[in-house]
């Protein structure tokens, strides 16, 4: 399956889609340079097929271009990203 995450920040929000539907999305705050993700949720047909962690890593992968840092209230995007020592440089404490 191939998927692409954008952001879209009218919504505060980034998309997982595959095929124009969306798969799953990671909710954030923007506060100055931090991006704060506060809840992630996939299509519960889609648990456990790695949306969830493309998801995210694609949101990080754009943080990370936009020179901000990550504050991840989330406990899935923290856990993900304690899975994934070379995201942790992007981690900030929230302001």
């Amino acid at each position: 399956m191939e998927l692409t995450v954008t952001d879209v920040p009218e919504a505060g929000r980034y998309e997982a889609r595959a095929r124009d539907r969306v798969l799953g999305q990671a909710n954030y705050q923007r506060r100055g340079d931090q991006v704060v993700f506060t809840h992630t949720e996939v299509d519960p047909d889609t648990e456990g097929s790695g949306v969830g962690s493309s998801l995210v890593r694609g949101a990080l992968d754009d943080v990370r271009a936009h020179g901000l840092r990550a504050v991840p209230r989330c406990s899935f995007v923290r856990a993900w990203i304690d899975r994934h020592p070379e995201y942790a440089d992007l981690v900030d404490q929230p302001a």
